[in-house]
């Protein structure tokens, strides 16, 4: 194979960083390349990591972690997820999931959803008072999407704070050079994720609410088909470590974006109703997950090399979103962008089952910072989490004006 070295280290704190200027240098060089530490290609350009996504050769095809019997409850629940299953086993989960999707849950939690946003950020308010900086991550942006998932599943309040550090510890898993101690904590999270989500599924089953979990439980197709509890608590858990950390990671990476840009900030306050269209400028100018492999299950000739069959490709979603030949300036924030094709929820039958949820979400809260501030100014340097996959703030401190 013809071999190129990826102009850039994922574990470079530079690159952590700001990984846009190294990926616009690896555009210019060739849409995709190999990187001989990580074994695998990667796509740089929007055309290849588009394709990357929808390829059908290209497929999600687990493989559980080794030793199997460090991991058992990680490999569960990535072995009955729909993210990480092909068809015809993802096209029969998709279906029963879709069907409990259906019930009008997204539309039920919306103006709920919006008094949550409206009240953290009156009480962001009073603790900054105009001159204090709060952090907006631990204030809101952590919090927001853990009830509202919580909402979804019925989950009781007094067990809502177990679930964030759950879905913390277990995505740690899916960096580059991760430590024991990391993959240690995951696996024990995922042991905790599971035990819980069997005893809450069971209390369903004597006794049907209408939260999403009674629907999935009670969910059977047309031909009485039904979702194991395997099936069942993967799905659970995958609602909230993909939906929640990614919105966090949007709303974090999105809010310290307008606040660089103080214009776009002004211009998003003065005409709200360009909220819909920024959001979709905020996922794509710094993108929450940076990186999706597939593996190729025949050769595929993609960005003039072959992928050969059992070799792994990364799309690079943050790089496709800064390509010039599909968005003109990239590195331009434009709050009002509408031809904007970015990948930030996947592509393809992998394209993200929670994403009208999130837009809910992320509607909700920044309609909220802007409609009950008149002011909205960096306290200190925001502090960047020092993963590449998962792209995300440590803390935002803001200070907030009434």
């Amino acid at each position: 194979m013809s071999v190129t070295a990826a102009p850039l280290d994922l574990t470079d704190p530079a690159v952590v960083a700001d990984p846009y200027p190294s990926f616009a240098r690896a555009r210019e060089a060739a849409p995709v390349q190999w990187h001989e530490g990580l074994q695998l290609w990667l796509a740089f350009t929007h055309a290849e990591a588009n394709a990357v996504l929808r390829d059908r050769r290209l497929g999600r095809i687990w493989r559980d972690k080794e030793p199997a019997g460090r991991f058992g409850q990680f490999n569960l629940i990535h072995r009955n997820a729909i993210l990480e299953m092909e068809p015809p086993e993802h096209t029969r989960l998709r279906r029963l999931i879709s069907a409990a999707f259906a019930r009008g849950h997204v539309e039920r939690l919306r103006p709920w959803v919006q008094q949550l946003a409206d009240r953290m950020v009156d009480e962001l308010l009073e603790r900054s008072g105009g001159t204090e900086p709060v952090d907006i991550l631990s204030g809101m942006a952590e919090q927001l999407p853990v009830e509202v998932i919580a909402e979804l599943l019925g989950v009781p309040e007094a067990d809502r704070p177990l679930l964030r550090p759950w879905s913390n510890a277990i995505v740690k898993m899916y960096e580059y050079g991760r430590t024991a101690d990391v993959e240690d904590a995951a696996e024990r999270a995922a042991g905790e994720f599971v035990e819980y989500l069997r005893g809450l599924a069971a209390q369903r089953r004597t006794a049907l609410g209408e939260d999403l979990l009674s629907h999935l439980v009670s969910t059977r197709d047309a031909d009485g088909d039904k979702l194991t509890e395997d099936e069942l608590v993967t799905t659970c858990i995958l609602l909230l470590n993909a939906g929640h950390e990614a919105t966090v990671n949007v709303s974090g990476n999105g809010l310290l974006a307008l606040l660089e840009h103080p214009d776009q900030l002004q211009r998003l306050r003065e005409d709200p109703a360009l909220l819909p269209t920024a959001i979709e400028e905020l996922m794509r100018f710094d993108s929450p997950l940076q990186l999706f492999e597939r593996t190729a299950t025949e050769d595929v000739e993609l960005g003039g090399i072959t992928i050969e069959r059992g070799q792994k490709i990364a799309a690079l979603l943050g790089s496709a979103n800064h390509d010039p030949a599909v968005f003109p300036d990239p590195e331009t924030l434009d709050v009002g962008r509408t031809d904007n094709p970015h990948i930030s929820f996947g592509a393809g039958i992998h394209f993200c089952i929670g994403a009208p949820l999130a837009r809910v979400e992320l509607q909700a809260s920044f309609g909220a910072l802007l409609g009950r501030t008149t002011r909205l100014e960096l306290g200190r340097p925001a502090r960047r989490r020092p993963e590449f996959v998962i792209r995300g703030l440590a803390d935002l401190p803001v200070v907030l004006t009434r």
